[in-house]
């Protein structure tokens, strides 16, 4: 689930006090466990909202909330968000997938025709949602970016697809069906990818309830820390902005961040992309959007970098700098 490292540019040098806020992994496991996730692997059967219903039981907290929908039959990657981490979910959901299936065709047909039909459904496809989806039923453009045969047994196809967020694996082993002039219906499905995050970091259910077992009764919390982990690396996709502690507090009301507030930025950052805000110790601050550049970041003096529109970090967390000129509005 490591992320490439992005080159930084860098404005200014800082420091972190450690009275405030702590490293997302060395934090004390209440607050560990509230601003978690699990990475679960979905069992076939029970819905993404009963498993994710399970896991707020299992650690006994407020809510907790999954980023994207898995039918009961679906099986794979189901990141779940515990309590307050339930803030950083959005960003993931609109993720790439990827997923492998089996898809039955209802009549036989050449291996070389659905290799070809296969390969027919890359790219830009039009999808309209199944009448039971939560979503309006407007015809849309999703795009498959891998679609191939991993085996074909006959009339069963193991295929492995890579798509955009929001495409129906049914509807498209349906269409392929279709296309191939026999009909075909999806058998199984498993979601191996969301984004950044891959199955070979997925925990059970089991995984889940004997780690915080565990911690309750020997007070040990390695296994724990396994089983969950800290909500900011579902945002590792995310570019960044290291802010000044002296401005974090300022971002959490959600003032809009300033260039004197700013410590270092990803080069690859333009006006209009989403950004996360950081501190030095590696907490996620806010979901903002950037209004410069990191080269006009880094030459200017002046000026608003990025604006809030999601607190991720609570009020009161780093102490208050108002009057400073870090984040407020140039």
């Amino acid at each position: 689930m490591a992320a490439a490292v992005a080159e930084r540019l860098v404005r200014s040098r800082g420091s972190t006090s450690p009275d405030h806020g702590a490293k997302p992994a060395k934090r004390p496991v209440d607050e560990y466990v509230r601003r978690g996730a699990v990475v679960l692997d979905k069992p076939e059967g029970p819905s993404s909202h009963q498993v994710a219903a399970w896991v707020r039981d299992i650690f006994d907290v407020d809510k907790a909330g999954h980023a994207g929908t898995l039918d009961p039959n679906v099986t794979g990657l189901l990141p779940i968000g515990l309590a307050d981490a339930t803030k950083g979910l959005e960003p993931l959901k609109a993720q790439d997938k990827a997923y492998v299936g089996v898809i039955e065709l209802h009549d036989d047909v050449p291996r070389n025709r659905i290799e070809e039909a296969l390969s027919t459904f890359t790219g830009d496809v039009y999808q309209r949602p199944p009448k039971r989806s939560a979503v309006k039923r407007q015809l849309r453009v999703r795009r498959i970016d891998d679609f191939d045969a991993i085996e074909i047994d006959d009339r069963r196809i193991l295929a492995r697809v890579d798509c955009e967020g929001g495409t129906y694996i049914r509807k498209l082993a349906h269409d392929v069906g279709t296309y191939l002039g026999v009909g075909a219906h999806l058998d199984e499905l498993r979601r191996t990818r969301v984004g950044h995050i891959t199955e070979d970091r997925a925990v059970t259910l089991h995984d889940v309830k004997d780690a915080w077992e565990e911690f309750k009764q020997t007070g040990r919390d390695d296994w724990l820390r396994e089983a969950v982990i800290p909500f900011e690396r579902l945002l590792d996709h995310l570019p960044r902005i290291t802010v000044r502690d002296t401005a974090v507090d300022a971002v959490c009301h959600g003032a809009p961040l300033a260039i004197p507030g700013v410590l270092d930025i990803e080069r690859t950052i333009s006006a209009g992309d989403q950004v996360v805000l950081m501190t030095l110790k590696g907490e996620a601050v806010a979901l903002a959007e950037a209004e410069k550049t990191a080269v006009e970041t880094i030459m200017q003096e002046t000026g608003v970098v990025a604006r809030p529109h999601r607190q991720l970090m609570d009020e009161g967390t780093y102490p208050q700098h108002w009057g400073e000129d870090e984040a407020e509005d140039a």
